[in-house]
């Protein structure tokens, strides 16, 4: 072990990867989450790494972006990455977890790492090289980060943080559904498929956006500003835009034939499973600001819903990030402070393996900065890479965002559109590669590490 102890703020996602990387680089951590003393709106379990929205972690194609960046993590040894290999359940073309299971696998191995202390506590201040006692601080808060904690994260950016509001879907039991109305289909595949699918016929669509419109909405608050991640709107803020946008968005029925009459729907409200039992549903797409008793009855006009009860309901919460290219280094270390690190949505990203990426560089750097090492940047032709040129590249309005390979440095020669997914994987897995072997790059040993399905060669 190394004589100085990294301090990571917030046991979510970003935190849990970024200790899991530092403590298997023979580092030291004290790892403080504020949970169960304290919680934020949206959180309600004592768990380490609970997911608060859905219960995907979106496309499982290492073509994709999203898919490329989680086989670079595997690579590079992700804990969260083996926790949801561990703990998937079936959705199709996605990657989709036992929340539940998820938590309880990341917080098991946590705890029980001897190199990791867990401290259950708050954090409302950034804590000083003094207090930190001269080792490194990675803050990763999320995008709830407490209101004491936020204040003090504006004082040191120097102006005030960004923040946007995100909504989640309701979750419905799996039993109170009408299975006679209800089909199993997935899109584009054969067989029963792993979502339900909820058909509409047009009267029935036009019927359920005028309910939406006419509905209570929660206000915000004089001071909140609406600004919404363009991947993760409201419904009703989609259904403002226009009459046919949700029937071209989340509730788009190419692909989803009713088995019924071998027919597409008007409309499709898609429910993906929630547990490994079976036993509830997410809604997808449905992330909402409606009145908890609004979304009740307007969502109970879904055909397949009218008896549906709702094991959580929707609802809103702030989203608080940093201005990205004014704070932080390609290294994730702040500018004006490069003991401090910032990770997870808190740096700029949006999206559950976003996060967990930016928690896991930032546990390399830490480690590397105990170590006497010089921090590290991925490649910008890698997932990694591309997301943190995202984050410290000057812009004029900075905004979070996903991965995509909009974010990839463009091709140097034109590369046909149905072979770019497989060309980018290509040459961001062989350029990680290099990058490993140059900067002599250790990976963190897993525990019950599964051989994930569909990942690529090595």
């Amino acid at each position: 072990m190394t004589g100085k102890t990294i301090t990571i703020i917030g046991g979510g996602l970003a935190g849990c990867e970024a200790a899991w990387q530092a403590a298997g680089r023979g580092c030291e951590v004290r790892l403080l989450e504020m949970k169960p003393r304290a919680f934020s709106p949206a959180h309600h379990s004592e768990g380490l790494a609970e997911l608060v929205c859905s219960n995907s972690l979106r496309a499982a194609d290492p073509h994709s972006a999203v898919g490329l960046l989680k086989e670079e993590m595997r690579r590079l040894g992700s804990l969260l990455m083996a926790a949801a290999d561990a703990t998937a359940v079936p959705a199709g073309r996605a990657l989709a977890v036992d929340r539940d299971l998820f938590s309880n696998w990341v917080t098991a191995r946590i705890a029980s790492h001897p190199a990791i202390t867990v401290v259950r506590q708050e954090s409302i201040t950034i804590p000083t090289p003094d207090e930190a006692q001269g080792g490194p601080i990675i803050l990763a808060t999320g995008p709830l980060t407490s209101a004491p904690l936020a204040s003090a994260l504006a004082a040191f950016t120097g102006g005030e943080h960004l923040a946007f509001y995100d909504a989640i879907a309701p979750i419905v039991a799996a039993d109170s559904l009408d299975y006679d109305i209800v089909y199993s289909a997935s899109r584009w595949e054969d067989g029963p498929g792993d979502y339900l699918n909820c058909p509409m016929d047009r009267e029935q669509y036009l019927a359920f956006i005028a309910a939406v419109e006419g509905a209570a909405k929660v206000a915000l608050k004089e001071f909140e500003e609406p600004r919404y991640f363009e991947g993760c709107l409201p419904v009703e803020v989609m259904v403002a835009r226009g009459p046919e946008t949700l029937r071209f968005g989340p509730m788009k029925p190419v692909g989803l034939r009713d088995p019924k009459n071998g027919r597409e729907a008007y409309a499709v409200v898609q429910l993906r499973k929630e547990n490994l039992e079976a036993t509830q549903y997410n809604m997808v797409g449905f992330q909402t600001k409606l009145t908890y008793g609004e979304q009740q009855r307007i969502f109970r006009l879904i055909p397949g819903m009218a008896r549906a009860e709702f094991t959580r309901l929707g609802s809103i919460h702030r989203n608080t990030f940093v201005n990205g290219p004014k704070v932080l280094l390609p290294t994730l270390q702040c500018r004006t402070r490069p003991d401090l690190l910032i990770a997870g949505q808190l740096s700029g990203v949006e999206g559950y393996v976003e996060s967990t990426a930016m928690g896991l560089l930032a546990g390399i750097n830490g480690a590397r900065l105990v170590r006497g090492e010089l921090p590290v940047t991925p490649p910008p032709d890698t997932a990694m890479g591309a997301l943190v040129s995202h984050l410290t590249l000057e812009t004029k309005n900075f905004q979070p965002s996903n991965v995509n390979f909009g974010l990839f440095p463009p091709f140097t020669h034109k590369i046909p559109k149905k072979l770019r997914g497989g060309k980018r994987a290509e040459v961001a897995l062989a350029s990680l590669a290099h990058w490993l072997r140059e900067k002599h790059l250790e990976i963190p040993e897993l525990p019950d590490h599964p051989a994930a399905a569909g990942t690529l060669p090595a």
